[in-house]
């Protein structure tokens, strides 16, 4: 069991993302002073009722015993009345919120098609910079365009129920490639067999956008069973922070860092391969990247 020093002053990291949130004047200015961190992002997505929420607190659960610090963003959809996040109460996270270790926050979609906050770019770095060993992020789960998450996530768990067996044959191949992990949660009903052995037949040979080869597990979640197997397969994870896929992720929020700031006379080209170069230095922060260039 390892345990983290660091204090984390919670308050202060959640008035820190209400200002990202509502860009408030000043708050490129924390975004310029993160600290850079090793903690690993997980992104968790898949269709509504496939038992994320349930997922992410058996896993809070595990990285608990092992004396991990944690947090938790959940996207959920946005109200049409005050656009704020619909299911902000988190039920099935509950026994977590008054845990020293563990940080919850709910954001809102605010309509984003890829099932996203759209600054959460910025407020999962803010996070991460925080002190935390994980930061795990739950989607909405709004089907076919959580491909976004790759994106931000240095390990992608794709939830499907055995329920689900005609998403085998319809699920885009963006969603297949960002997968690292495919979890098949409420393993314990029937056609369970069936439908993983599909799956593994889908996906032999498969593998994903950083060459790994795709892991399939079972879990069923409420239970708390196959949950010590996936944690296991996340801190095993061997995270290349700056693969060719990261770069050309990187470069591309970047890109859009610097046209907010309307600075569009630039060669985007020559920008990534700037980037590929201040990245394998220590402490590489993109929104000063951004600044600089």
């Amino acid at each position: 069991m390892s345990s983290n020093p660091i204090h984390i002053d919670f308050k202060s990291l959640a008035r820190g993302i209400s200002l990202i949130e509502n860009q408030v004047e000043g708050f490129e200015e924390l975004l310029l002073n993160l600290n850079s961190s090793s903690a690993k992002i997980i992104g968790i997505t898949g269709a509504p009722g496939a038992g994320k929420s349930s997922l992410t607190d058996a896993l809070i659960g595990e990285m608990i015993k092992e004396g991990k610090k944690v947090a938790v963003l959940c996207v959920d959809p946005s109200s049409p009345f005050n656009k704020g996040a619909l299911l902000g109460d988190r039920i099935r996270m509950s026994e977590w919120y008054n845990h020293p270790n563990v940080f919850i926050r709910s954001l809102a979609s605010k309509g984003s098609l890829g099932g996203l906050h759209p600054k959460i770019f910025e407020i999962a770095d803010l996070v991460k910079s925080s002190g935390f060993d994980y930061v795990i992020i739950e989607t909405v789960g709004v089907g076919q365009s959580e491909v976004d998450i790759a994106a931000i996530a240095d390990i992608t768990i794709v939830m499907l129920v055995p329920e689900g067996g005609d998403i085998i044959q319809t699920m885009k191949a963006g969603l297949m490639e960002v997968a690292d992990i495919f979890v098949i949660n409420k393993s314990d009903r029937p056609g369970s067999e069936n439908f993983y052995n599909s799956l593994m037949q889908m996906l032999s040979p498969a593998f994903n956008h950083t060459g790994k080869e795709i892991q399939v597990l079972k879990t069923v979640a409420t239970e708390k069973k196959g949950i010590w197997d996936l944690y296991k397969k996340i801190e095993e994870w061997n995270i290349e922070n700056y693969s060719p896929h990261k770069i050309n992720l990187l470069a591309e929020k970047i890109w859009s860092l610097i046209q907010n700031e309307k600075m569009k006379d630039l060669d985007k080209d020559k920008m990534k391969m700037e980037i590929e170069e201040a990245s394998l230095k220590p402490g590489f922060n993109m929104y000063l990247f951004a600044k600089n260039y």
